[in-house]
């Protein structure tokens, strides 16, 4: 459940506070729903105030609050998107001119220090992460155009453990929050691997601070309507420290729908870079801040496009190292306040199907253990190769039974395709295999009940 509350003292003032009750499991205790029910499950999700400076149309938002980088084909960003405490302006020059600016700071003042012959080391010293960003939204007749850019700086110390400061890089993220993942996933290469040694992120020791920045540009365009076409194309990369561990891609989306009476058809298209073989050289994957936020309108279970049920995702939250074409029909309605939305997505890999033998070449470990990226270290979900394919077919419904509450039905399936490898021990790890092997597809029917006020 979410309820938002708006305090508005006038146009130019006004005070957001957004409280959550998370996902609760009938009879399940440590969710709140076990007999009695009493659990401290309530959170603030944001708290934010929005304000006007005197005399001119900027326009300010500070506290923890929801941003994003805009995406017209997909609506959810594939490099950021998420809760954050930060400050975000916005001003409009012309009616066709904008620009917004924000800085959030994800993470600081989580690192605990540590003590050595020397003495004792701070506790919070370089442990911040802070994101600075510029969007500039370009509005003419049929046509909306959105450059835009991020850099980030991120502090050696941020995820790191209270013992040792020249290893445990990365294991205090699981006391960091309810994303607490999204950079372990986004900012480092597959499995955590640096080089073909098998060394990985956790037994690096860093020093300075690593430097994220990404930069594309979005449109949709009107002009031909019915027709619609949108694109988008970003490119980013992180430098660590240490390069082995360095991550750098990109990835370009098109969509191009026509308009009907009773529905409106489409087809689609991605393509993101993805990484070879070489374990010495990073990543070459795009990678992304945080992408705890947001329905990716490309794919509902697949990807993570689901709007309430929480059981989409089974490649994962990002699309990069994927390819894929689709045909979506959205919005089909044959019968008054009933609605559906039909997919089918053909998704591939674009990863070096040869980085298994170099993982276990290297005999890679992630915090001692044998490589299984069970703490989804440089990736989440599933690794897709250039030799791997899935199919997705969905389909969404919506019925509207009375002003403010509406039923969905969705049911979805995830056929897979895995190339066999002699290293399986290797790909048994990664969702989408048992561990014998066993390549299982992926299917899933649910039912909402939404009350919305």
């Amino acid at each position: 459940m979410r309820l938002q509350l708006d305090a508005v003292a006038s146009e130019n003032l006004s005070g957001t506070v957004f409280f959550e009750i998370g996902n609760t499991t009938w009879g399940e205790s440590e969710s709140g729903g076990a007999l009695g029910a009493d659990k401290q499950i309530v959170e603030v999700r944001r708290a934010y105030i929005d304000w006007m400076v005197p005399n001119t149309e900027l326009k300010v938002r500070m506290g923890l609050q929801g941003m994003s980088i805009p995406s017209f084909t997909m609506k959810k960003s594939q490099v950021f998107e998420d809760d954050v405490a930060g400050i975000t302006l916005s001003y409009q020059f012309t009616d066709n001119v904008g620009v917004t600016a924000f800085w959030a700071r994800p993470y600081n003042d989580n690192y605990g220090g540590w003590k050595d012959n020397n003495g004792s080391h701070n506790q919070n010293f370089m442990d911040n992460v802070d994101a600075f960003g510029l969007t500039v939204p370009l509005t003419f007749d049929g046509i909306k155009v959105t450059p835009w850019g991020m850099i980030v700086a991120i502090g050696p110390n941020a995820f790191r453990g209270n013992g040792d400061h020249t290893t445990d890089a990365f294991v205090n993220y699981e006391n960091l929050g309810t994303s607490k993942a999204q950079m372990l996933n986004g900012l480092l290469p597959a499995w955590g691997v640096a080089g073909s040694g098998g060394q990985t992120a956790n037994n690096l020791e860093l020093k300075e601070y690593a430097t994220a920045w990404w930069a594309g540009l979005t449109a949709d365009i009107t002009y031909f309507d019915p027709f619609r076409i949108a694109f988008d194309f970003m490119g980013g990369g992180v430098q660590w420290d240490d390069s082995r561990l360095n991550r750098a891609g990109w990835m370009a989306a098109l969509l191009v729908e026509y308009k009907m009476d009773w529905g409106i058809p489409g087809i689609l298209g991605w393509y993101a870079s993805g990484d070879n073989s070489n374990l010495g050289d990073g990543s070459e994957r795009l990678p992304y801040l945080s992408l705890g936020n947001g329905d990716n309108q490309f794919s509902n279970f697949a990807f993570d496009g689901h709007p309430y049920i929480a059981r989409e995702g089974v490649l994962g939250p990002s699309m990069a190292g994927t390819w894929g074409v689709g045909l979506r029909v959205r919005d089909m309605s044959f019968i008054e306040d009933l609605k559906h939305t039909f997919r089918v997505n053909l998704i591939g890999g674009t990863n070096d199907h040869g980085i298994f033998r170099q993982l276990a070449k290297g005999a890679a470990t992630v915090a001692g253990y044998p490589v299984n990226n069970s703490d989804d270290y440089g990736f989440k979900g599933l690794y897709l190769t250039d030799q791997d394919t899935a199919l997705e077919i969905s389909l969404h419904n919506e019925y509207k039974m009375y002003e403010n509450f509406t039923i969905m039905l969705d049911a979805s399936y995830l056929a897979l395709w895995l190339e066999d490898t002699k290293y399986e021990g290797i790909r048994r790890q990664m969702m989408g295999a048992t561990t014998s092997g066993e390549t299982r597809d992926a299917w899933n029917v649910n039912v909402s009940f939404v009350y919305s006020f």
